[in-house]
């Protein structure tokens, strides 16, 4: 196990800073997600923690040891693709044990390391068939199994179920956190899907073009967003968020904070609204409602209302976010706040 520090880390393509000055500290033993919009610097991040594609500058630490200048091979760190890079032309054994051969392991100790570590990922009775013969997931977990032969400190995921089917991508989630918790390593895993953010983090990290918008445990994330950006990159659907110019006001509440009814809600704040569509998913409906404010997406559990009818929409007043003029988050706790929040209030309270 070891945990990573990256100090002043910059990265140019081109004259061109895509990361630049980026300092982030991953814990020993954690699941780190790095999670962002295409484009966003999280892949690179992870090749140069990796060492594919070194920094420009900077300074990167593995368990404490500088390897900025370390070929990636002598890292401690293994790296797992989103193509599963699998030799076709090998059985599934031969793929797990190349790695070992070329590293001289004796082959009784090759054996072994492959029965333990086929065990763990399900493949002990896949050992001789062909990655062609596999599904996705199979595949996907002889990647793993090749990476978990060397006994890394540092294991390294980049958007490994993205080519796998939604119910795959379900089952698969849950194998990689229980793989975690057995293995104890340090996982640090790329992906542009907040679901598997949320679902699988100890930590993430929200990039947007090379710069960290928040560090925070996805409950943190969700409910206590740095930014208007973290806001609304995170949850489904994304938090609403209305710019008020003639109140000076910019103000967010999530799509479950917020309800409808026939009827007005005394001591809340709450405005007339009409539901332009209706979606029902199941355990829960997502109304789009149009209001004097704003036009809101509200997530509900009670399907009842149709669209055309005219409701009141209440909310919670503790449940509203304020974000200043930089769309950095207010803290409900200052005066600036509790001033927004009385504005709204002598208009819009039930």
């Amino acid at each position: 196990m070891a945990s990573i520090e990256l100090k002043n880390i910059t990265k140019t393509f081109d004259k061109h800073d895509v990361i630049k000055d980026l300092n982030l500290n991953i814990e020993d033993g954690s699941f780190t997600v790095l999670v962002g919009p295409s484009g966003c610097g999280k892949t690179t991040l992870l090749r140069m923690i990796a060492g594919l594609d070194p920094q420009t500058s900077g300074q990167v630490l593995v368990g404490g040891r500088d390897v900025s200048k370390t070929p990636p091979g002598q890292r401690g760190i293994a790296m797992v693709f989103q193509n599963y890079a699998i030799y076709p032309t090998m059985s599934v054994r031969e793929n797990i044990e190349f790695g070992l051969k070329n590293n001289k392991v004796p082959k009784e100790e090759r054996k072994e390391l492959i029965e333990s570590i086929t065990e763990t990922v399900g493949l002990k009775d896949y050992l001789d068939r062909k990655p062609s013969t596999l599904s996705g997931g199979q595949r996907q977990r002889v990647a793993l199994a090749r990476a978990m032969v060397k006994k890394p400190s540092v294991f390294l995921m980049d958007e490994p179920l993205s080519n796998l089917d939604a119910k795959l991508r379900v089952q698969m989630r849950i194998e990689l956190i229980e793989l975690h918790k057995k293995l104890g390593t340090t996982f640090v895993y790329v992906t542009h899907d907040q679901v598997e953010a949320m679902s699988m983090a100890d930590k993430i990290v929200l990039m947007n073009r090379g710069v960290i918008q928040q560090e925070a445990s996805p409950d943190e994330m969700y409910h206590i967003p740095a930014n208007q950006f973290t806001a609304q990159f995170i949850g489904v659907p994304p938090m609403n968020i209305t710019h008020m110019q003639h109140k000076h006001l910019t103000f967010g509440f999530r799509p479950e904070s917020a309800t409808i009814g026939r009827e007005p809600q005394p001591g809340l704040l709450q405005t007339m609204g009409e539901i332009l569509t209706r979606e029902m998913l199941g355990s829960e409906t997502i109304y789009q409602v149009k209001t004097p404010i704003d036009t809101f997406m509200i997530k509900s559990l009670d399907d009842q209302y149709k669209v055309n009818e005219q409701i009141y929409l209440s909310l919670p007043e503790e449940k509203i976010h304020f974000f200043d003029d930089q769309e950095k988050r207010i803290h409900q706790s200052t005066p600036l706040y509790l001033d927004k929040i009385q504005t709204l209030r002598g208009q819009y309270y039930g």
